[in-house]
């Protein structure tokens, strides 16, 4: 092992025992309170803190420019027209600002968080008749680095009319959890969203997986985010209606989202572990009608 490469698993081993081994719970409890404190110059101090680690913490595409508080800024809106939407009724655009990790075809029902660590659909979502959907089709992991973008959209014309959370840990999901911990996403707090398709032949589901320092997800339609103080019932009824692009929720931080949908659609080429892809963009594409020209 040459020397830049054992820095490396040195660096990840440590960014997964900072991270990890710490009271995640209490951790995550603390970061939701601190976040909420409502003074402009405490916010101040904390984005420039937050900006010398994460250098693509980029704030000239958001709304506003000054925050009174981290979760302000967590949660920032864009200015219109920051992301144009892909409206051809064949192409499932992305949900959200993310890197792309792993993808492709679900093998039965396994489905991989990383190179060697599977798992099955039925360790991630509860429901048997949305496992089946999916069966054979595809996935996508989309994972929001803590300074990205943090709402996520409707990738595809649709009405959604339940919500399933499921309660959890809140473990990293970084890439060095990934290769570290098994089936982290089916031990994580989450949310299981089925999306009545309106324009494709074929079905989507969103799952938002919560981590260390969010655990809090808001969904539009919900009177009360979904954290680690939850206690409603675990199967919630909605009704509401997307087109392609509008947005559904948002994180509280970073976090992670995988995206399945049925057989008939299929990954769009350049889409692969490592891209850096934004809300809006082509993701997929519904084979099972003309493709316009991309």
């Amino acid at each position: 092992m040459n020397s830049s490469v054992r820095k490396l698993d040195q660096w990840e081993q440590l960014n997964f025992l900072l991270t990890n081994r710490l009271p995640r719970h209490a951790l995550t409890r603390f970061m939701g309170w601190f976040s909420r404190i409502e003074n402009r110059w405490l916010a101040r101090v904390s984005i420039a803190l937050w900006q010398r680690f994460a250098d693509d913490l980029r704030l000239d595409e958001a709304e506003q420019q000054q925050f009174n508080s981290l979760r302000a800024c967590f949660i920032r809106r864009l200015r219109p027209g920051a992301r144009p939407v892909d409206t051809r009724p064949n192409i499932l655009i992305s949900p959200c600002d993310a890197v792309i990790g792993e993808c492709g075809e679900i093998r039965g029902r396994t489905v991989f968080q990383a190179k060697g660590y599977p798992y099955e659909l039925d360790e991630l979502i509860p429901d048997p008749q949305i496992q089946q959907k999916y069966q054979d089709g595809v996935y996508v992991t989309l994972r929001l680095k803590s300074s990205m973008y943090h709402r996520f959209h409707a990738p595809v014309d649709c009405t959604i009319q339940q919500i399933e959370y499921v309660s959890g840990d809140t473990w990293n999901v970084n890439p060095p959890a990934l290769k570290r911990i098994e089936k982290l996403y089916c031990r994580n707090e989450r949310a299981v969203v089925p999306l009545v398709d309106t324009a494709t032949a074929g079905s989507v589901c969103l799952v938002p997986v919560a981590a260390i320092l969010v655990a809090s997800m808001q969904f539009h339609g919900l009177d009360e985010p979904l954290d680690l103080s939850y206690a409603g019932p675990n199967r919630i009824a909605i009704s509401e209606q997307y087109s392609k692009g509008d947005e559904i929720g948002y994180f509280q931080h970073g976090s992670t989202i995988v995206l399945f949908a049925t057989k008939n659609f299929e990954l769009l080429p350049g889409r692969e572990p490592g891209v850096v892809i934004r809300m809006g963009e082509p993701l997929l594409s519904d084979s099972s009608t003309t493709p316009d020209a991309l």
